[in-house]
């Protein structure tokens, strides 16, 4: 079971012809602050890049201690003085019940995802702010009068346990789904409590299977029978504080009586080892994958076949999706995330070279070609594949594979077609003859394929845009369009604006899109307060999305948003991405650099009126665009952000992203990743605007070190700025919405004061 997100990774696009551009008219007051050129290092740069080097040049290392007493005392300081700025303003109260009504509006579409024959949703309102977990039928959802059954209540479960508890998801087991594994964190942190629920008592199961907190791996195998990655006691984690080992653990059996499958080893990299157990539309397990990451994005996969686990020979970066069919003959779906090729053996002659297959293909291979053979009188390692049958779908260079859903005898994919999403189902009609039919979807759209029903062959499918609300569709092996099930009724009035999409020129020559909501008569004279949006990395596309409260917030006042599909992202497949790993990372900041300036340029805004906003590692995008390009801004939301990029490795989970940035204890990384680190790079004799930092005390994916400390060395150094840190929530701002609605009025009274007054 998958929950359908109409989020940033269910988004859809209006896609509406550029606007006509007026030469710009220059006002006074969009003259750009001169840029320094310092000649000098920053104080407190590191003369050592050694992590002891790095550790003796930083003076607020004891603001890494999540809870301690230094650490806290300036958190209550700081917060006293950004709520006092951001909540007294008179803005604030209404931007507040604004982003509440809209968060909690009950005519929002529910999320549905396909539970045994009904149709499971989590909800969260106002009446149920930690929410509900509940179910109904298909046709009751959707009919004009749903009704639900409501399974767990986290409200009252909180309430009764003394706990802040916070909903992150529930696995049931297939066919029938009736026992599920709920998992609940305290605070909102990704570290969660496990429990077995029974749906048809609805009730926790006495001596069911329970796990301690933690940031597990786990699937079901069988009714009795988990597969566990977790922390097993000293030694058992690598030192991003994620599992490298797998055990199968019995109902009844603890932790420590659990059997090992699989281990990879202490040094993996990336998110932790995980077992995948791929099942068919009756529930039977076709294959049992386990996945080691070796760091953020390679990982060997390793088929546990008859009780032993064999390494395949896919490609280190590859997106598994599915299987087809089962026993001998099973296939693997999967996406091809760089360029492979592979030798092919034939008879007796020794291995020759296979074609090349382009990074970003989908793929359907026999499991057992994937097992690595030796030749005959060599004992050579060879793979034994057919190249040119097995590719289900070839993007082009626009194009790139979104999303996968697997079935019986059809693979449907949703893909971006330069920014633009489409929908193709791919039949296999026997003998690797994939038939290609496309699926007739919302026009100028993205497409979000929702959860799935292998039984039934059904998907959700959602469209969506920046001017557009969300509307959700059931698409069944026959159908040539999604059938509509809901539309989501507007929230706020988009009858002002009109998307157009530009390009801008970065330092090496490359185009950089970006899509701009504009006002329908805005003045091309600079004036026109603008919030710039970017993330560039993890290859996560952000095709745009209908964000409501930035609507209501920010574009009903007459504002202008811009979202920058830069470099590190997934729009144009595995190549937009990888372009800028580790030592190419600057050229993701100049491509946002490139947006601004050509955001200005055009006179649809000035440095006077620019802002920035991004949040994890789009914190990493705007501490550094700050740092290298004051000139260009006057406001930037920093938001759950890594920023101390020498030291990133050291605060958990950040040793899983060394595949991203590189590695700050090898002296050439800590060379390149020096020269951008904003913490380093700070200067007192700069003029940087105003910014606001922000994030949360329970965040255990990045940790508040980061953000704490360069709000200290801002405020050392004598630069104005706000910092704020919520005490719980989590890194994903899903633990309450009415917190969220704070969180949100907090974010745009800060911005209208540096853009709008």
């Amino acid at each position: 079971m998958r929950a359908l997100l109409l989020t940033a990774s269910a988004l859809a696009l209006t896609a509406c012809a550029s606007p006509q551009i007026q030469a710009p008219m220059v006002d006074p007051d969009t003259v750009a602050r001169p840029l320094a050129m310092p000649r000098t290092p920053p104080p407190h740069f590191p003369a050592d890049l050694s992590p002891e080097g790095v550790a003796a040049a930083d003076d607020h290392l004891a603001l890494e201690q999540v809870d301690g007493a230094e650490a806290m005392a300036f958190v209550r300081q700081s917060n006293e003085k950004a709520l006092a700025v951001l909540t007294g303003d008179p803005r604030y109260e209404t931007f507040r019940a604004e982003a509440e009504a809209i968060l909690t509006a009950t005519d929002r579409i529910p999320a549905p995802s396909f539970l045994g024959e009904g149709i499971g949703n989590f909800w969260q309102d106002a009446a149920n702010p930690k929410g509900v977990w509940r179910r109904t039928t298909l046709d009751s959802y959707a009919s004009a009068d749903t009704r639900w059954e409501t399974l767990l209540d986290i409200d009252a479960l909180a309430r009764s346990e003394g706990k802040d508890w916070v909903f992150k998801g529930a696995s049931c087991l297939a066919p029938d789904e009736t026992r599920c594994l709920i998992s609940l964190s305290d605070g909102g942190k990704d570290a969660v409590v496990v429990r077995e629920f029974d749906l048809t008592t609805k009730a926790f199961v006495a001596d069911g299977f329970v796990l301690p907190e933690g940031k597990h791996r786990l699937s079901w195998l069988d009714a009795d029978t988990l597969l566990v990655a977790t922390d097993f006691g000293p030694g058992t984690l690598t030192e991003s504080g994620y599992p490298y080992i797998v055990k199968s653990l019995r109902r009844g059996q603890t932790l420590a009586q659990a059997t090992e499958v699989y281990r990879g080893a202490q040094s993996d990299g990336g998110y932790g080892v995980s077992a995948s157990v791929f099942r068919d539309a009756e529930g039977a397990v076709q294959a049992v994958i386990f996945n080691r990451p070796l760091d953020t994005f390679r990982s060997e996969r390793w088929w546990w076949r008859d009780g032993q686990p064999v390494k395949l020979g896919l490609p280190e970066r590859a997106s598994l999706h599915g299987v087809m069919g089962k026993g001998e003959g099973a296939e693997l779906v999967f996406t091809a995330e760089e360029a492979w090729t592979y030798r092919m053996f034939q008879s007796s002659e020794r291995p020759t070279e296979g074609e090349a297959v382009p990074a970003g293909a989908l793929l359907s291979v026999d499991l057992e070609n994937l097992v690595p053979l030796e030749s005959p009188g060599t004992g050579e390692v060879v793979e034994t594949i057919t190249l040119d049958s097995e590719v289900i779908f070839e993007p082009g260079p626009r194009q790139s594979v979104e999303d996968v859903r697997v079935m019986n005898d059809h693979v449907l994919v949703a893909y971006s077609d330069n920014v633009v999403g489409r929908v193709a189902r791919f039949q296999d009609r026997g003998e690797f003859a994939w038939e290609r039919q496309e699926v007739t979807v919302a026009a100028n759209s993205a497409i979000g394929l929702g959860d799935s029903s292998r039984k039934s062959g059904r998907v959700f499918v959602s469209a969506q845009g920046f001017l557009t609300p969300p509307s959700l569709g059931l698409l069944t092996p026959t159908d040539t369009a999604p059938r509509p099930l809901r539309a989501a009724s507007p929230k706020f009035d988009a009858s002002t604006h009109v998307v157009g999409q530009f390009e801008a020129t970065s330092t090496d020559g490359t185009k950089i899109p970006y899509f701009v909501v504009m006002p329908r008569d805005l003045r091309m004279d600079g004036s026109a307060p603008t919030i710039l949006f970017g993330y560039g990395g993890f290859q996560v596309s952000f095709p745009p999305a209908y964000k409501p409260e930035m609507g209501k917030l920010w574009l009903e006042n007459g504002g202008v948003f811009v979202q920058a599909n830069i470099r590190g992202g997934g729009e144009f497949g595995p190549g937009w991405h990888q372009a800028v790993l580790k030592e190419n990372r600057q050229l993701a900041f100049d491509d946002f650099a490139a947006v601004a300036q050509d955001l200005i340029d055009r006179g649809i805004t000035s440095p006077r009126r620019l802002g920035i906003y991004g949040r994890s590692n789009g914190g990493v995008l705007t501490s550094v665009s700050i740092t290298q390009h004051p000139e260009l801004f006057n406001a930037a939301v920093i938001e759950s952000p890594l920023i101390d990029m020498l030291r990133y490795h050291l605060l958990p989970a950040g040793a899983s992203w060394i595949g991203e940035y590189g590695d700050p204890r090898i002296p050439e990384e800590a060379a390149f990743i020096a020269r951008y680190s904003a913490y380093q790079q700070l200067r007192p004799d700069v003029d940087y605007p105003r910014v606001y930092i922000t994030t949360n005390t329970r965040d255990d994916r990045v940790h508040p070190g980061h953000s704490r400390k360069f709000a200290a060395r801002l405020a050392a150094q004598g630069h104005d700025h706000l910092y704020f840190e919520d005490t719980s929530g989590g890194h994903s701002n899903d633990a309450d919405p009415v917190a969220n609605a704070r969180r949100w009025a907090r974010h745009y009274v800060y911005l209208a004061q540096q853009l709008m007054d």
